[in-house]
């Protein structure tokens, strides 16, 4: 991320602290009840945030890279106006509405819990995070339990970023469709998650003994409680920075703090029709 956005950063860490703690590395699952719980705490903390992000402009560079712009979007509400293309088109199934400017109200995205998830077919598709030749973006917010998928839309436009329009659809149209019905069940039911796990599941994680080397092993499912993670299950999101998805047999599910330098990545594998936890990296 680049100097211009030191100021998102830091603001970003104190809502890191609010929702997930300065010491536990493990981001806190978190869903609409938990949200509704905590409403107006967060609602104080984000105007505060706003306020104080809208008081610094953009810096030009932010618009090279998607994920430096997204952060100023999500978190800077004079910004987020003025990079909408309004009246915004908004696409459900067979119906087309549209959001005038008046009728808008702020989207933070994944801002309020400190971190987001993206999923990937491959590793080496992951490296497309940092190209800055994309010009078309898609942030998916992946409603669970609703099984209904939002898609927002976002074109670089004479070399500015724009929310274009939204798309919302069914869950079972997402290419990642089969994969998404499982990790629902697997991120909210224990007793699936120890069947899904293969024996063993290989463990990547930091070394205890030396804070900067990491150590590799193997967890058994009898093992697994002490090393599993606690995962979204309300609500995850995804960005698509132009990778095209295909309908295969591995994902790779990640998690990555906004401002604290967590990241996990959890890597699923289809056997004989059957989804598994090959491995987990922290």
């Amino acid at each position: 991320m680049k100097k211009g956005v030191v100021l998102v950063v830091a603001v970003c860490l104190l809502m890191v602290m609010w929702t997930t703690g300065c010491t536990d590395k493990k981001p806190v699952a978190v869903d609409t009840l938990v949200v509704d719980s905590f409403k107006n705490a967060d609602t104080i903390a984000v105007d505060t945030m706003d306020k104080l992000i809208s008081e610094q402009p953009m810096p030009k560079a932010a618009d090279e890279l998607f994920d430096d712009f997204i952060f100023n979007f999500a978190a800077n509400r004079k910004l987020q106006m003025a990079r909408i293309k309004f009246p915004l088109k908004v696409v459900d199934g067979e119906n087309t509405t549209y959001i005038k400017k008046a009728d808008w109200k702020m989207e933070h995205f994944f801002m309020e819990q400190g971190y987001y998830t993206l999923i990937f077919d491959n590793h080496k598709q992951m490296g497309v995070v940092k190209d800055t030749s994309i010009n078309n973006v898609v942030v998916e917010k992946v409603y669970l339990k609703k099984e209904r998928v939002a898609k927002y839309m976002f074109e670089r436009i004479r070399g500015r970023w724009m929310l274009t329009s939204i798309l919302n659809n069914a869950m079972y149209h997402n290419t990642n469709a089969s994969f998404l019905a499982f990790y629902q069940k697997f991120a909210t039911d224990f007793d699936f998650q120890i069947e899904s796990l293969n024996n063993p599941v290989m463990f990547t994680g930091p070394d205890p003994d030396d804070d900067f080397s990491t150590m590799t092993g193997e967890i058994a499912p009898e093992t697994w409680p002490a090393f599993a993670p606690e995962l979204p299950s309300g609500f995850i999101y995804n960005i698509m920075y132009g990778q095209k998805y295909v309908e295969g047999d591995q994902k790779i599910f990640v998690m990555r703090g906004i401002a604290n330098g967590m990241e996990m990545e959890l890597t699923f594998r289809r056997i004989d029709g059957t989804w598994k936890l090959m491995s987990l990296s922290e």
